[in-house]
C-alpha cells in the first residue's frame, strides 16, 4: 500500500509530505575512482541518480537532508532535483563545526523564521567541544493559519574518535538538543514541532529516550515509529558488521500529532536504496486544515 501512495505523490495542498534522508557523503572526499585514490572526489554519479530516484518516489514537499556537503554542493543538488521536476525554492543549510558534513533543508513552502545554530558548545570530561553538525531550526508556512516548526539534527557517529568517547559525546549532544526543543515548547506548548534526522542510536539507548522526554511530561515528543512496505523498521545498514538498525527518526510534538496521517507515512521501500546511501529515507504526511 505504501508504495502506491509514494508513486501517487501528494493528493492536495492540504497533504504536506515531510521527509528526512541521510544521503551518505554527498560531498567531496577521498574515494577510490577507477582503481586510484582521489583526495576530493564527489559522490559518484550513479549514487546521485539513485538518491534522486528515491526522493522522486516520495515526492516530499519538505526534505530534510543529512550528510550534505558545502553550500555550493547543496545548490548543485537543488538544481539536479529541479531538472528532475522536484522544485524547492526555499532552503536552509547549517554550517556547523564539522567542515565536511552538514544538515540542510529544502522546501516548496516559504521559510518564515530561521533559528539554526552553527555552534552549540558544551563541556565533556573537562574539555570544551561542540555539536559537530549544529542544529537546524526553521519555521515553514504551510498555510495562512498553519506554521510548521522543524528541527534537524545529526548526532555523533558511532565511530570512535581519539579525543572523546563517542557514546558519551552523543549523549551530551542529545541532552543539548533536548534543551533546544524544550525552549521551543516551553515558549509555546501548542507549537507544531517536528524533529528529524540521524540520531545514530537505537530506541533503547539514552539519546533517544532523552529526545523523547519523560513519559508523563506534557512536552514529551512522540516517535512516529515508521515501517516500510513489508513492515520492517530499519533505516540503516552497517555493511562492515552486517547490522540493520533504526537510527533515523521523525518525532513530533503533542500539538502536531493529531495532524499526522500515519497511513501515508513510512520508510522508503525503493529497490535501489542501497545504490543511493547506507540509509533509507523516511517520511510522514501532515494534514493541514483548509481553514
Amino acid at each position: 500500500m505504501l508504495l502506491g501512495l509514494l508513486l501517487a505523490g501528494n493528493l492536495s495542498a492540504s497533504n504536506v509530505v515531510v521527509a528526512s534522508y541521510n544521503v551518505e557523503n554527498y560531498l567531496k572526499m577521498e574515494r577510490r575512482v577507477d582503481g586510484k585514490t582521489v583526495p576530493d572526489a564527489p559522490k559518484p554519479e550513479q549514487e546521485i541518480a539513485a538518491v534522486i530516484d528515491v526522493i522522486k518516489e516520495i515526492n516530499p514537499d519538505i526534505l530534510g537532508i543529512i550528510e550534505m556537503g558545502d553550500a555550493q554542493t547543496l545548490e548543485e543538488f537543488r538544481a539536479r532535483l529541479k531538472a528532475a521536476r522536484l522544485d524547492y525554492p526555499h532552503k536552509e543549510w547549517v554550517k556547523g563545526t564539522d567542515a565536511a558534513r552538514h544538515i540542510a533543508l529544502l522546501s516548496r513552502f516559504p521559510i518564515v523564521a530561521r533559528n539554526s545554530r552553527d555552534e552549540v558548545p558544551f563541556e565533556l570530561n573537562g574539555k570544551q567541544t561542540r555539536i559537530g553538525r549544529g542544529i537546524l531550526d526553521v519555521t515553514v508556512k504551510l498555510a495562512d493559519n498553519y506554521l510548521l516548526h522543524l528541527v534537524g539534527a545529526h548526532l555523533k557517529s558511532r565511530r570512535e574518535v581519539p579525543d572523546f568517547d563517542q557514546v558519551a559525546m552523543r549523549a551530551k549532544e542529545a541532552l543539548h538538543l533536548r534543551e533546544h526543543l524544550d525552549k521551543i515548547l516551553r515558549a509555546n506548548p501548542e507549537e507544531k514541532l517536528l524533529l528529524f534526522g540521524d540520531m545514530n542510536d537505537t530506541k533503547n539507548e539514552y539519546p533517544i529516550k532523552e529526545l523523547l522526554g519523560a513519559a508523563r511530561d506534557p512536552l514529551r515528543m512522540k516517535d512516529l515509529f515508521l515501517t516500510d512496505y513489508y513492515g520492517y523498521r530499519w533505516t540503516h545498514y552497517w555493511s562492515s558488521a552486517d547490522i540493520y538498525s533504526r537510527i533515523d527518526y521523525l518525532m513530533v510534538s503533542q500539538a502536531l500529532w493529531p495532524d499526522i496521517n500515519m497511513d501515508k507515512s513510512g520508510i522508503s521501500s525503493s529497490r535501489i536504496w542501497h545504490q543511493a546511501s547506507d540509509h533509507r529515507a523516511i517520511f510522514t504526511t501532515i494534514k493541514v486544515p483548509e481553514k
